[in-house]
């Protein structure tokens, strides 16, 4: 489960990856030892974002990067107040500054908001067109958004939508990532181990997912990971504040989780009823 095409045509992607929301709160030098730690494992796909500490994060990468730009899949972000056609031009480029790059790979609309969904599709496709971003999504979309995002944008211009997904939280199942797989869209999970949720050891789904790591010579973690990454559009991007932590995460793309694994699991984190709304963070 190395990598997969993300999105319909796309490119080959790690399909574990490294998201960088809140890295800020480590010593600068772990942080980005992390992050360099996650690219010699081949955790090559990297998720940041104007909003993460005032675009700290988007510095904290680029630091990162430094001489080794070639070997990632970037991703950005721009905010729905900043997402006016104009608006949306000034955060690419502000955020490439802070990145220390030309060009994004990937450029997602954080969230909806008041301006039309035409509006900033439209400055993404100037960007493309200028090379300053290769592709461009959207991020916390349900299918209603996803229905009149494709309505705006047409078949194979979305590239991706990320979104909340975990073991305790696994509403997407029901029907955003059935939408996305139809429309050759790829699926990003953010916060994969939850937000500071992640089942303690002694719990019994705790005993769950330790007992089919120790079958597996892994580590729980890995085996969120793997569960997660089970079907090929479903990308995620833990973060890692310690190099050790991003070694961890990076043996999950070498886990294959068997049938029987994948049905304890289902059981022992069971998706739930639909819910009303596309939860979020």
């Amino acid at each position: 489960m190395t990598t997969a095409a993300f999105s319909k045509g796309g490119p080959a992607v790690s399909r574990i990856g490294q998201g960088t929301w809140n890295i800020e709160r480590a010593p600068r030098n772990e942080a980005i030892a992390a992050l360099r730690r996650g690219l010699d494992l081949g955790l090559s796909h990297i998720d940041t974002a104007e909003m993460y500490a005032d675009g700290r994060a988007e510095e904290i990468t680029g630091e990162a990067l430094a001489g080794r730009r070639d070997e990632v899949f970037l991703v950005s972000k721009v905010l729905p107040h900043n997402a006016s056609k104009a608006g949306t031009r000034r955060a690419c480029e502000q955020s490439l500054r802070r990145l220390k790059t030309d060009r994004l790979d990937c450029y997602l609309l954080h969230w909806r908001g008041s301006y039309p969904l035409a509006e900033t599709f439209a400055a993404f496709e100037e960007l493309k067109a200028e090379g300053k971003i290769l592709s461009w999504g959207v991020s916390n979309f349900d299918v209603a958004d996803l229905d009149e995002a494709l309505r705006v944008a047409g078949p194979g211009r979305i590239a991706c939508n990320q979104v909340l997904y975990h073991l305790r939280e696994r509403a997407i199942e029901h029907a955003v990532i059935p939408w996305c797989e139809r429309n050759g869209v790829a699926v990003t999970a953010y916060s994969p181990f939850g937000q500071d949720d992640f089942p303690e050891g002694g719990s019994a789904q705790g005993k769950v997912l330790a007992e089919i790591a120790a079958a597996h010579g892994a580590s729980p973690r890995q085996v969120a990971l793997a569960f997660l990454a089970r079907n090929s559009s479903v990308f995620a991007i833990p973060k890692a504040s310690k190099a050790s932590h991003a070694q961890d995460n990076a043996g999950a793309l070498a886990l294959e989780l068997n049938a029987e694994d994948i049905a304890r699991l289902d059981g022992a984190f069971p998706r739930g009823p639909k819910p009303r709304g596309l939860p979020m963070l």
